[in-house]
């Protein structure tokens, strides 16, 4: 071994004695300086990752490393010197294995120096470091893998030009074999072969940060193979014609053909060695995760997972599939039997393809691709299907994949977030087949329910007749239920213990059905389970159907495995201009995403009452809610429920090339303030903002014209890391969020006190706040920004989270849902005649009012200690306009708003299995904002530390090459100095 690295290091010395070593660095710094600055337009991607460092380095090693090694045995050829190497008392091995590790020392100096790239990207973003090791890692390999082939054609020619033309056609050869060009023309299967023997496609896998054994092995067996023929080469040169060792030759000849066979077959047996490899991204993004395990734990019944993939499909989607087919093998270990999983090709089996039709709505997609010749549309399959029981979902190729915009005809497309995507349909059809089976099964724990109802006599109509279901609904249920439900009914009027428990815990008090008849009376139910409690509400229709769908839901909420039913109010549409009904807003997206885990139920809340299986009350929006409207938030919230306000004290819309704002009333100003928070009368202002495309006006000598420009935008706050808390788990893993014309939030400290308050979202300590209208920028008169500074500079509040006991708005005051006395009963009131003993006098009569349909008119004044309230101050970054403006603006489709309110719904139901999955897609990380001249100077530092890193290379070696030349001095000094005497 002291042998190799005395020669290598001879060697690495040789290089930087010359020119070589420095051509070499410094052409390689330049070409990736210029990719990563130019080619990939690193701050116009907007993506916190060293991907563009990376994208071409299979193509340019190829040439570099062809170049680097055409003299390293031709010019020992051509010059003569290689018949006294072959002479030395060295093994040509040890020879061939120094000059291969000087060649890969060469380039590992080399990507050493591009590591102020990735540095400088962990300063701008929130860089996963776990990617990066894997690309550096899979660039020395394919450094080693291309250095062997270099050496081994160097050694078959004493010409340098050939030996460098030789090298670049293997090596290309090698790259090419994975390439889209060729897999594109083979189909799946074929494709996904290819892909196992391209040295590109092996260097895209490591690059993901997922270090594979069946990777490592294959550049490994390329390096042994090439050396081996390489040594093999050298030695042939030895043989005389005539040699009289025929039989020794043939044996050097038949271990190295056994051993380069061996080497290429080991490939073959470790294919099919799935768990051999490390996941280095940060979450562990490719690997399933216990979040995934917990939801595959639960799983009673067969679990399908079928993927529907055509062998000819669109290039860019091809290489994704062998990552899916990766990933669901590990879901089926992880399943333990549980989990089928199966690959199929709609062409080859049309019985599956009618099923996929017929069963799942499963079409396939016309997909345009060009070739060189022309340009088609090839009509492909890319889906999945998860089924369990009479339950699926499907996943088609927009569900499961990412695209980022890098040019007009430059696309990047990748897997989403395939863990989260697949584990999330999972949930959705494990907890919905748990739903519609036995309303027990998935209880962890026996349940009871306490019903504090008066006696039939003190009811009034029609409680008695639902008192009297109430008790025989309750019997049915705990028949059914296995010992795993009880019941319990007790009237507090007639235990003054009990008054006290139901005031103090629950906040119930005698409730009155009019203001006509005030006989109070109770009539509250409650599940309990454990320390767990939640009210039950009492259906509007107040009938055995109703009741029976309101105790089911409440079971079902303590259920793990049941899916969640969410209530959602969006403002109505409101009238516009000259009669015409004005746009309102539009929250299409957010409402499609909820859906794939939630059951939604929408609610306009003007019956006074939210729906009685809702389990959280989603509010987005709102505008001059009523008494009623506000009492039904009020009294979910005190029920124990979350209620959840996406709101902002201005409302502003974008049309006609211009945005405009006016301010509106919320109609929860009172409300909020009883629980201790309020909306400021202002938007927030942040000179850390989200650039959003303005229209500006330019004077061109009188003549204005208009243009659209990226320009940075105040009122779109760009909060990261250190403005979400890390303390919940709505914000801990968002890493980035757009709020868009968010107001201000207060709290109030002594309302809140006792309360968990969390500040979800914060501005930075720059911002500050405006009630102007004016939504357009004045650059003329503002400078950059557009808008003048506020003089309140400082943090502010965009989201809070409260969680706690709260106390009701409305205590004191009559419910919003008692029925008010109508004139002509106040009239007949106020002139009714007293009663006489007279059996002969005549009684008025008046016409009867109609009935009314009845309802539960109690207040509620006090919430239980689970209650959580939820208020984000702006209702616009949810619209599907925001989130479209804030796509076109990073190019790839962000969701950030919507993954806010997804965490947030989770997190209030205690559902958290997906808050660790969720939002790890490929782009979400982004840049910092920057301005032209910050992005200018990192740029031009990158440059300066390139050519610092060279000059800093030049002066070690002249170091070290003067210690050798004083230590060569010393060594011959006595032999050249005369002696004495």
């Amino acid at each position: 071994m002291s042998d190799i690295l005395r020669i290598a290091r001879k060697d690495l010395a040789a290089f930087f004695g010359s020119p070589v070593a420095y051509i070499f660095i410094g052409t390689f710094l330049a070409v990736c300086l210029f990719v990563f600055f130019w080619v990939e337009a690193f701050f116009a991607r907007n993506i916190a990752d060293a991907r563009p460092l990376f994208e071409w380095m299979p193509v340019l090693l190829i040439f570099l490393c062809a170049a680097l090694t055409m003299r390293m045995w031709s010019e020992e050829r051509r010059a003569g010197t290689l018949e006294i190497l072959l002479t030395l008392p060295v093994p040509t091995w040890r020879l061939v294995a120094a000059k291969f590790l000087a060649a890969l020392a060469l380039v590992a100096i080399a990507l050493t120096l591009t590591l102020p790239l990735p540095v400088t990207v962990s300063l701008l973003g929130p860089l996963d470091w776990g990617p990066v090791f894997g690309a550096y890692v899979a660039t020395l390999l394919l450094a080693a893998a291309y250095l062997s082939i270099g050496l081994f054609v160097s050694s078959r020619t004493d010409n340098p030009i050939v030996a460098l033309i030789g090298s670049v056609l293997v090596c290309a050869l090698f790259y090419l074999l994975g390439s889209d060009a060729l897999t594109s023309l083979v189909g799946n299967r074929g494709g996904e072969l290819l892909r196992l023997l391209g040295s590109g496609s092996r260097f895209d896998s490591i690059t993901r940060g997922v270090i594979d054994l069946r990777d490592l092995y294959y550049y490994a067996s390329i390096v042994g193979v090439f050396l081996a023929l390489t040594v093999y080469s050298l030695e042939r040169l030895r043989w005389a014609p005539d040699s009289d060792r025929p039989a020794g030759h043939r044996r050097l000849t038949l271990i190295t053909l056994l051993a380069a066979a061996n080497l290429l077959a080991a490939n073959l047996w470790l294919h099919e060695v799935d768990g051999a490899r490390t996941d280095l991204t940060q979450g562990q993004v490719y690997t399933v995760s216990d979040a995934t395990r917990t939801y595959l734990d639960q799983i009673q019944e067969p679990l399908l997972i079928r993927g529907y993939f055509s062998a000819q499909t669109h290039p860019l989607l091809a290489p994704l599939v062998p990552q899916i087919r990766d990933l669901l093998r590990e879901y089926q270990v992880a399943g333990g039997g549980r989990v089928r999983v199966e690959f199929v090709d709609p062409a080859d089996h049309p019985d599956l393809e009618r099923e996929a039709g017929e069963q799942f709505g499963i079409r396939p997609v016309a997909f345009q691709t060009a070739s060189k010749y022309q340009s088609g549309v090839v009509n492909s399959y890319f889906d999945l299907v998860v089924k369990y029981g009479d339950q699926f979902e499907h996943l088609g190729f927009q569900d499961l994949i990412e695209i980022k915009v890098r040019g007009e005809n430059d696309l990047d497309v990748r897997l989403r977030n395939p863990e989260y995507d697949i584990t999330r349909a999972i949930k959705k059809v494990l907890y919905g087949y748990q739903g519609g089976g036995d309303l027990f099964a998935g209880l962890g724990q026996p349940i009871k329910l306490r019903a504090f109802v008066s006696a039939p006599g003190q009811l009034p109509e029609p409680l008695p007749t639902l008192r009297a279901d109430l008790e025989g609904l309750l019997g049915d249920l705990q028949a059914k239920s296995a010992d795993r439900f009880s019941f319990s009914i007790e009237d507090p009027a007639t235990n003054q213990a009990l008054t006290r428990e139901v005031e103090d815990r629950f906040g119930f008090k005698p409730l009155v059905i009019d203001l006509v008849n005030p006989t109070p009376f109770y009539f509250y139910l409650v599940l309990e389970s454990g320390t767990r409690a939640e009210a039950v509400p009492l259906p509007e229709s107040l009938d055995k159907a109703g009741l029976q769908r309101a105790i089911e839901a409440g079971i079902k909420r303590f259920a793990p495995g049941v899916l969640r039913t969410l209530a959602v109010y969006t403002p109505p549409q409101a009238g516009g201009e000259f009669g015409m009904p004005a746009a309102r807003p539009d929250y299409g997206m957010l409402q499609a995403q909820l859906r794939d885990g939630f059951n939604l139920l929408e609610t306009d809340l003007k019956t006074g009452q939210v729906p009685a299986d809702a389990d959280l009350l989603l509010v987005l929006g709102p505008r001059d809610l009523d008494q009623k409207q506000q009492f039904a938030m009020d009294q979910f919230l005190m029920q124990g429920g979350t209620v959840l306000v996406a709101a902002s004290s201005f409302h502003v819309e974008l049309g006609r090339g211009a945005i405009s704002a006016q301010p509106q009333d919320t109609g929860l100003e009172s409300w909020l303030a009883a629980q201790g928070l309020s909306l400021g009368k202002s938007l927030v202002l942040d000179p850390r903002n989200t650039p959003f495309p303005i229209p500006v006006q330019r004077n061109l000598g009188g003549f204005m014209v208009e243009e659209i420009q990226m320009l940075d935008y105040p009122y779109f706050p760009d909060v990261r890391a250190e403005g979400l808390s890390t303390d919940s788990g709505i914000t801990a893993n968002l890493g980035q969020i757009t709020m868009n014309w968010s107001s201000p939030i207060q709290v109030d400290q002594e309302k809140t006190a006792g309360h968990r308050v969390t500040e979800l979202i914060r501005s930075s300590s720059e911002a500050w706040t405006s009630d102007s209208t004016q939504m357009q920028p004045d650059f003329r008169a503002h400078g950059d920004l557009g808008f003048p500074s506020g003089d309140d500079q400082g943090t502010k509040i965009l989201a809070v989270a409260v969680e706690g006991r709260f106390s009701s708005a409305f205590v004191g005051k009559p419910s919003p849902l008692l029925p008010e006395p109508s004139d002509q009963e106040t009239e007949a009131a106020d002139t009714a005649e007293p009663q006489t003993d007279d059996p002969d006098a005549a009684t008025p009569t008046a016409a009867k009012p109609p009935a009314k349909p009845p309802v539960a008119p109690g207040v509620i004044e006090s919430s239980p200690a689970a209650a959580r309230l939820i208020l984000i101050g702006s209702d616009s970054f949810l619209t599907d306009t925001a989130i479209t403006l804030a796509s076109e603006a990073t190019q790839s489709r962000y969701l950030k708003p919507i993954e806010l309110v997804q965490n947030a719904v989770e997190w209030s139901l205690e559902d958290r299995g997906l808050l660790t999955l969720r939002g790890r897609g490929q782009f979400s990380r982004l840049l910092e904002p920057l301005s032209r001249e910050g992005r200018m100077a990192y740029e031009y530092l990158n440059y300066a530390l390139a050519l610092g890193g060279l000059a800093l290379l030049y002066w070690l070696a002249r170091r070290s090459r003067q210690r050798r030349d004083r230590a060569l001095a010393r060594y011959l000094e006595p032999a050249s100095t005369p002696g004495k005497g």
